[in-house]
């Protein structure tokens, strides 16, 4: 079994400032569906947010759907979607002093953090818009008042399409690496037959953890460079950057998911 794993916006989806290949979602949906590769969707995104971006962009459904940072679990089947219920108390036991109402009173009034609405967090994740130009300061204001806490990760990115610096406050457990190697270890898959495409900031951790990773050609500077110095000190780690000029696809978006399924041998074609 080989797992081909994609971040959603402005990974497999379209949905940045560059040009996207017109027939590479259905080329996308067509290649998955052709050579029965088991895919995980790995996004921010909450359930709502992702039927809507299925809808939207005529994206398949997934087998798996690790949605909202890493925190959720739930698998696609003929009765619909499914909520993992072993990945909730998987989360609970090994991140025992997390706790979310806790987070959020601990950074309460940190000059440049808005608390995202509700439907964006929950019980495993606290959620903020920074004012970007401003991160260094912000980040620096919240490890003092968290960090080490409350059995946490924090982490930043930054959305090019709204401008907007996003702060994830997550269980370490809790992860878009650990859920994916939670559904790899629960099929027995080993990391390198898991292919992980990214293109931002919370893709670094599951880039840079021993599974095959694949860059976007629009990936984010900042996630180019951090990537590329964890190879340098890890050259074991195995990366693909999307170049775009592969069977006539730019490499942005989903043609660079595709192109970077074909480098990893997930498509072959049959002469």
């Amino acid at each position: 079994m080989r797992i081909l794993a994609t971040d959603l916006d402005r990974t497999l989806l379209p949905n940045g400032s560059w040009p996207a290949d017109p027939g590479a979602i259905d080329l996308f949906n067509e290649l998955t569906q052709r050579h029965d590769v088991r895919v995980v969707y790995v996004t921010g995104r909450n359930l709502d947010l992702t039927e809507q971006a299925i809808r939207e962009f005529g994206i398949r459904y997934p087998h798996v759907l690790i949605g909202d940072v890493g925190t959720s679990i739930r698998k696609y089947g003929r009765n619909g979607w499914q909520r993992h219920a072993g990945w909730d108390t998987h989360v609970k036991r090994t991140s025992p002093r997390w706790d979310a109402d806790a987070v959020r009173s601990a950074v309460a009034g940190v000059d440049g953090l808005t608390e995202q609405e509700r439907e964006h967090c929950g019980p495993f994740k606290q959620s903020y818009y920074v004012d970007h130009d401003r991160s260094e300061t912000v980040l620096k204001a919240v490890g003092e008042r968290v960090k080490g806490r409350f059995d946490e990760v924090i982490v930043y990115s930054f959305d090019s399409r709204s401008g907007k610096g996003l702060l994830d406050f997550l269980p370490h457990s809790a992860t878009k690496q650990t859920a994916l190697e939670y559904i790899a270890d629960e099929l027995d898959v080993s990391k390198p037959d898991v292919v992980f495409c990214g293109d931002s900031g919370n893709d670094i951790f599951p880039l840079t953890a021993g599974f095959s990773g694949v860059l976007v050609r629009n990936a984010d500077e900042q996630l180019v460079a951090g990537v590329r110095q964890a190879a340098d000190a890890h050259p074991e780690l195995r990366l693909y950057f999307a170049k775009g000029g592969f069977k006539g696809l730019n490499g942005f978006y989903t043609s660079g998911v595709i192109e970077g399924a074909y480098h990893y041998g997930i498509f072959r074609d049959v002469e």
